[in-house]
């Protein structure tokens, strides 16, 4: 069977919008194969990604049971006394446990705010001790950094399952994304064999409304291609619609909240949108993410896709390695990464904005 090509993709609004805002696309049909399924999902698709930045995820076909696992560990790992989580403190490839932060980026420094209040514990694509990237120390592609199964038993199988379940979803899902650029459906394929993917697993304190200086998690846009979220039972995103509104995403029941980040951004001539967020935790109680990222993979050339491209409207960027953007990114975002040597700005975007935005 020939791949499906989506020629002149309409971009279709789907028939909800969360919040009056945010669409909610179901891809079960597109999933199990249904005939023109994938052509509607890809049509909605656009439309969330021209418009907003960010959709709800429906039919995707994770067990809800290994999403409540994914929080059960995130609220287990975050209970360890601090001495345990230090022994596994972030490092140079960013994997780890982040402590809060001392200060807030400098963006939101200018501005009076201060450090986002959440820890978080990255980790990345399990890899062997005699893997060729281990074994050559290259960045961010290091051994994971795991609590001892004597401390936290089953956390590492527990957070594997979760991971390669979400891995798997995404891997599926870019088919949608090539569609909806009126790609080959397979033209994303090789970048995502091995995608580059970061679980991240926060705690964010209450904090007080009243102090508008404080953010759970300052306003940005993500640095990547792919944000999973899963749903969450205490709220606290919210999403600065392209008009400027904030917007808290409501909860919906058995659906993910996925966003585009810079990369997809700049990939599509910023024809796609990278949409600023934060997160507000007033809900007086502990708040707990597992944000799933997915990127293409390091050695992966992002330069404009073809149909984003003509002569009227010629890429606004010039072409880079994801693993150098990655680099840059980290650099400039995390005290932890400051003084690791990273491409400049200047050679990331040479007379264009480089993205990754800090806001207020």
């Amino acid at each position: 069977m020939q791949p499906r090509t989506s020629e002149a993709t309409a971009s279709v609004a789907p028939p909800t919008l969360i919040g009056g805002e945010i669409p909610l696309i179901d891809v079960s049909g597109f999933l199990a194969g249904t005939p023109g399924a994938a052509e509607r999902a890809a049509a909605e698709l656009r439309f969330a990604f021209e418009n907003v930045g960010f959709y709800y995820l429906a039919g995707h076909g994770v067990p809800q049971a290994l999403i409540d696992l994914a929080y059960a560990e995130a609220a287990r790992f975050h209970a360890l006394p601090l001495d345990k989580k230090l022994a596994v403190k972030v490092d140079e490839h960013n994997i780890g446990y982040m402590p809060i932060a001392q200060k807030p980026p400098p963006n939101a420094a200018a501005q009076g705010k201060k450090p986002s209040q959440n820890e978080a514990y990255f980790l990345r694509r399990e890899k062997a001790p005699d893997h060729p990237d281990v074994v050559a120390n290259r960045r961010f592609h290091a051994m994971n950094k795991w609590p001892d199964e004597a401390t936290i038993p089953g956390f590492r199988a527990n957070m594997l399952a979760y991971m390669g379940a979400i891995e798997g979803l995404c891997r599926k899902l870019v088919r949608l994304y090539a569609l909806s650029l009126d790609l080959p459906e397979t033209f994303f394929d090789a970048c995502f064999a091995e995608p580059h993917v970061i679980q991240r697993m926060s705690r964010y304190p209450a904090i007080d409304g009243a102090d508008d200086t404080v953010n759970s998690l300052v306003a940005h846009t993500d640095s990547g291609f792919m944000t999973l979220l899963p749903p969450n039972k205490v709220q606290g995103l919210e999403i600065n619609l392209p008009d400027g509104r904030w917007l808290e995403a409501p909860g919906v029941p058995d659906a993910f909240v996925v966003n585009g980040g810079d990369i997809l951004h700049r990939w599509t001539n910023e024809r796609f949108l990278s949409t600023p967020h934060r997160v507000r935790n007033f809900s007086g109680q502990l708040r707990y993410a597992v944000p799933f990222f997915c990127d293409p993979n390091h050695d992966t050339i992002i330069e404009c896709v073809p149909s984003c491209q003509s002569a009227d409207a010629p890429a606004k960027y010039p072409p880079i390695k994801m693993g150098d953007y990655a680099l840059w990114f980290a650099a400039q975002r995390y005290e932890h990464m400051a003084k690791v040597q990273a491409p400049s700005e200047a050679e990331i975007a040479p007379g264009a904005r480089a993205t990754s935005r800090w806001q207020s």
